[in-house]
């Protein structure tokens, strides 16, 4: 993001202050205000049955959060992004979640999870850069659109180094800590 330090702090102190209408989510991705709408059944459906299997065929205590707001910073430390993951997954960190509040920060986080909706580029291209620039070590992609699944790995310099992509009814096999091949079957 180009923007200066002084305009960047003002879009940060508006997004803070932003009264969300009811039915939306509010985010602030690389300088840019995003207002979504709820999702949509079919999207709901994709994260149940990756959660169903997080938790039935991980081999740690997975810890699940749906829309946990994510404060990311830029370059020179401070909070700059402000990402709602459709789902925040955490492996080694028992109690990350207790007591948090509305926004955390990247730390401590094993995966993000995001399946399109109504701005697919948004979940494509931004969320993976600022995912990547907050360490956050896997993103997993459901990219309604193309019925692929995608798998991005290794985090580095605001965007990640690997990806693995399975079309949807072709497995995706998740590496340590996760170390089962996901099932893709019914995104159909």
């Amino acid at each position: 993001m180009g923007l200066d330090p002084h305009t960047q702090k003002l879009l940060l102190d508006w997004f803070v202050e932003l009264d969300t209408p009811e039915g939306f989510r509010a985010e602030l991705i690389e300088g840019e205000f995003v207002l979504t709408s709820l999702p949509d059944g079919h999207h709901e459906h994709c994260i149940s049955r990756i959660v169903r299997q997080l938790y039935r065929r991980s081999h740690f205590d997975v810890q699940f959060s749906a829309n946990k707001g994510l404060r990311l910073r830029n370059a020179d430390g401070r909070p700059q992004d402000h990402v709602v993951p459709d789902g925040t997954i955490v492996a080694c960190a028992p109690r990350l979640f207790q007591g948090a509040p509305p926004w955390i920060p990247c730390e401590g986080i094993t995966m993000v999870l995001e399946v399109t909706s109504t701005r697919p580029e948004i979940d494509r291209v931004a969320k993976r850069r600022c995912y990547a620039r907050g360490g956050i070590p896997f993103y997993l992609l459901v990219d309604r659109d193309v019925s692929s699944t995608t798998l991005f790995t290794e985090p580095e310099t605001g965007d990640y180094l690997r990806s693995f992509t399975a079309a949807f009814g072709r497995p995706l096999t998740l590496p340590e800590p996760f170390a089962f091949d996901l099932d893709t079957t019914d995104f159909l």
